[in-house]
């Protein structure tokens, strides 16, 4: 029987794609439930005064960037309802049904998130367009619209690097999507407040250009969004460094000879992993199986893996794991 080997304590939390380091324990589930409730809150009640403000003072000086803005904002108060109920599901334990968890009402949401960006886009999009037809209806702005755009600019871009803050803490690409949503609403304010200088300024034709740049950001970043959610709700492997650094992890396990096979799919922001383990052929099964476990625990330890399947090989034997099942034999040989 082989001795249980001692597992270093995991290292500090660090980040995936927003998130640098692969080879730590994720946050609790009930954790970053949590602090994507707190945040969230903090964006609903941010983008409650802002959207009420912009699309007010937008309509009273006559200012259709800053009541598309507005808008943006409104949408932002949908998307963080759907933050907090995919928050309120992801925490939840497997179950019969969902036996790997609730992890996935993540992507789900970010999947929703990317269509809200996308179909307000399509909007703003649409309501610029129709006005550039008219230009000759476009009205001088008022200039109290400049310091609602400017006072929104900085208080999107400090709830981004709130947000963002969190999102990295826990791990969370769920709260990274709500992050970049802000951001994108910064750099809209941003592209609003050069509409409404550039209208002050006796070109009232930038005003509802800047809305027409406005629907172009959120729109592209609706459809990254979303594309990227639809991926990984198709069972998207992890990026590669990542796979590198598990199978490094197996292949370091005591006992275990080599290691191939290794398949990765993910399941919200968690990892769940098949790898075939290749062990000396003269160990008893249940020698083999321990250097398994081992192998798992390793994993699950070092890494935001879900779970871990392990096949357990012979180290240097004929790999018939993808040999072509044999031919059936002929009916009138089949006793034979």
């Amino acid at each position: 029987m082989l001795d249980s080997p001692h597992f270093p304590d995991p290292p500090p939390p660090m980040n995936h794609s927003e998130f640098p380091d692969h080879e730590d324990d994720a946050a609790h589930p009930a954790q970053r439930a949590a602090a994507a409730a707190r945040s969230t809150w903090v964006s609903v009640v941010i983008n409650c005064v802002l959207s009420v403000i912009q699309i007010a003072v937008g309509v009273l000086s006559k200012s259709q960037g800053l009541v598309a803005d507005g808008i943006h904002s409104l949408s932002d108060l949908v998307a963080d309802f759907v933050v907090l109920l995919a928050g309120h599901h992801s925490k939840k334990d497997a179950d019969d049904d969902h036996p790997y968890g609730h992890q996935r009402f993540e992507t789900a949401a970010s999947l929703v998130l990317g269509a809200l960006l996308l179909a307000v886009g399509v909007g703003m999009l649409w309501s610029a367009v129709v006005k550039l037809q008219a230009p000759a209806s476009v009205a001088a702005v008022h200039p109290v619209a400049l310091w609602v755009a400017g006072a929104a600019l900085v208080a999107k871009e400090l709830l981004f690097r709130y947000m963002l803050a969190v999102a990295k803490a826990v791990k969370s690409s769920m709260l990274v999507a709500n992050a970049w949503h802000a951001r994108s609403d910064a750099a809209s304010s941003a592209v609003v407040g050069l509409g409404i200088i550039g209208n002050l300024a006796g070109y009232p034709i930038l005003d509802p250009i800047a809305a027409l740049v406005v629907g172009l950001m959120v729109g592209k970043m609706g459809w990254e969004f979303g594309w990227s959610a639809l991926h990984d709700l198709m069972d998207r492997a992890a990026d590669e460094q990542e796979v590198e650094a598990i199978r490094r992890t197996l292949t370091e396990t005591p006992g275990v000879s080599n290691v191939h096979d290794v398949r990765t799919r993910k399941m919200g922001d968690m990892i769940v992993v098949d790898a075939h383990i290749e062990v000396d052929a003269q160990l008893t099964v249940e020698a083999g199986h321990d250097i398994a476990v081992a192998a798992r625990q390793r994993v699950m330890q070092r890494h935001r893996v879900l779970n871990l399947m392990t096949h357990v090989d012979p180290w240097q034997r004929p790999d018939l794991d993808h040999a072509e099942p044999a031919a059936s034999l002929p009916a009138d040989r089949s006793a034979a």
